[in-house]
């Protein structure tokens, strides 16, 4: 059996973190400095986390291949799984031509500018972070504003700053099941832990977009309905995150916030006129259709919202787990021997893979999909078409997940996240603070709270055990933070900016507005993380 050795360089802890680190360091270079793709900077990520594991921790290459694999597999199901199923039901909808009638639904509510913006870019973006996610939300946003009348400049700013508050819910909840799966956390807990500290925050996100957007001249015009959406969709994204699951919790809140925009669009006017800059004066309002296909148009989402429930239900769940599938992976399940101060005593490190083919959250949204195709009676060649279509759209993506995946699975299992968690920890009581900023840091990087889990989650465990900080809070505060990295990174500003049209040399000043309100928000979510850590520590699960 061979046991992980956390100060493997001369028992130095800052020289062994440095070669801990080397992996990021590369995804920095690539990402950052050089500007390769995504899945180009994962690969080579996971091919620079493999000399560390070898050649300073001393890990048998063996060990170093299954660790990889593993992480792999995990990415593979149920990440993968979800995120297809997800993609599909999307993909359906705008094949179908439906999604333009959902569009059309959210956009015909309101002339008013602020409102417009308020629908489109937070409460509908939000609804399609939580159905698709992966740069969807931007961009169908972005392009709907664009149509609407907006400058391209702005459609892209609203919906980069809109798009924060659901990016830890995205796309049915993989970044929490990501992270469950990384640390070995109970889901729920996570769960609850993310939407107790984003849903303060997120019932700010509206009011704060209408300022950034216009200062208080546009924000008092539409003040009582910028609080009521906020409020709406932080208050369901608060119980549907501690009291069904991750799954939902994007839909619903945006659901709930695109009631209460209609309702205070129907019992309410704007007190005053306002048009952002470079917008055309008068809203191009899109065409208005009849109830029966507008609920035709929304019926796949309401489904996966019933079969995800469905799911949901524990005695269903119990059912479902019975063709569940799990066993020991070849060549790793407790084979490496975790030490102290990492944890307390020296254990066996566990290597179990569950293959829960019919319980998974993919699989509800694959249910859904078979329904939506025998309701909306869709033709075989459509389908067919709509699956060949996410399949080439997913291949990348999903090899960034794997490589991603197996990066972190590597570097749990070689012991270079155990160095870097202790290296953190001399950060000391300010680590709640610098534990949001640090999943800021892992959106920024790699475009993605799912990728930004997967390499940082672990850390935060291993840190708050160190501390003696709450591990549960410290792992959801990764995150959390990690939302508001999304507005940065490059991969979001690049869609953004193809979804607008916007010239290439306005990305630059697109970035540089975006920056100072992230390190804001990011900051700010870091004070919340501390009130949960040192203030009221009895509120956050898991303490």
């Amino acid at each position: 059996m061979w046991r992980q050795e956390y100060t493997p360089l001369g028992g130095s802890l800052a020289l062994s973190a440095l070669a801990a680190a080397l992996p990021l360091f590369v995804l920095l270079y690539l990402l950052g400095v050089k500007r390769k793709p995504a899945w180009v900077a994962a690969l080579c990520g996971l091919g620079a986390a493999v000399l560390p594991a070898i050649f300073v921790y001393g890990m048998p290459v063996k060990l170093v291949a299954s660790a990889s694999l593993y992480g792999a597999a995990f990415g593979l199901f149920p990440i993968c799984w979800i995120l297809f199923w997800a993609i599909y039901l999307y993909r359906l909808s705008v094949e179908t031509g439906r999604f333009e009638i959902v569009k059309d639904s959210i956009g015909g509510i309101t002339q008013d500018r602020r409102l417009q913006a308020l629908l489109i870019a937070f409460a509908f973006g939000a609804f399609v972070e939580g159905a698709a996610g992966f740069g969807a939300p931007v961009a169908v946003a972005a392009a709907m504003l664009t149509g609407l009348g907006f400058s391209p400049f702005y459609s892209a700013a609203v919906c980069l700053l809109a798009n924060t508050a659901p990016v830890a819910f995205g796309s049915i909840g993989i970044p929490v099941i990501t992270l469950a799966g990384i640390t070995g956390l109970p889901v729920g807990q996570l769960s609850a832990a993310v939407g107790r500290i984003c849903a303060p925050v997120s019932v700010l996100i509206p009011t704060y977009l209408i300022f950034v957007m216009g200062g208080w001249t546009a924000f008092r015009g539409v003040a009582g309905a910028a609080i009521a959406v906020g409020a709406a969709f932080a208050g369901a994204q608060f119980y549907a995150s501690n009291y069904i699951g991750p799954e939902l919790t994007d839909i619903l809140g945006s659901l709930a916030a695109i009631g209460a925009a209609l309702i205070m669009s129907k019992l309410w006017k704007p007190a005053n006129h306002f048009t952002f800059e470079g917008a055309a004066h008068e809203a191009h309002l899109p065409p208005k259709h009849a109830a029966k296909d507008v609920a035709m148009a929304w019926l796949p989402y309401a489904l996966l919202v019933v079969c995800v429930l469905l799911w949901g239900k524990a005695d269903f769940k119990a059912w479902l787990n019975l063709r569940t599938v799990a066993f020991d992976w070849p060549a790793l399940h407790n084979t490496i021997e975790q030490a102290p101060p990492v944890v307390a005593a020296v254990k066996p490190y566990a290597a179990r893979y569950t293959f829960n083919w019919l319980s998974a959250s993919g699989t509800a949204c694959l249910v859904s999909v078979l329904l939506s195709l025998l309701l909306l009676r869709v033709k075989p060649s459509v389908a067919w078409k709509v699956y060949l279509t996410t399949s080439g759209q997913l291949i990348k993506p999903a090899l960034t997940v794997a490589s991603v995946l197996g990066l972190a699975f590597l570097m749990n299992y070689s012991g270079a996240t155990g160095t870097l968690g202790l290296a953190f920890a001399a950060t000391g009581a300010a680590f709640p603070f610098f534990s949001a900023l640090l999943g800021w840091l892992g959106v920024f990087l790699t475009g993605s709270d799912t990728s930004a889990n997967a390499l940082f989650g672990n850390l935060q465990v291993v840190t708050a055990n160190k501390l003696g900080l709450n591990p549960v809070l410290m792992a959801a505060s990764n995150s959390s933070g990690g939302v508001m990295g999304k507005m940065i990174s490059l991969q979001s500003i690049a869609v953004a900016a193809a979804a607008t049209g916007m010239k290439p040399e306005e990305e630059s000043k697109l970035f540089r507005f975006t920056l100072r309100h992230s390190i804001v928000l990011a900051s700010l979510i870091g004070l919340v993380v501390l009130f949960y850590a040192y203030v009221m520590p009895q509120w956050a699960p898991g303490a």
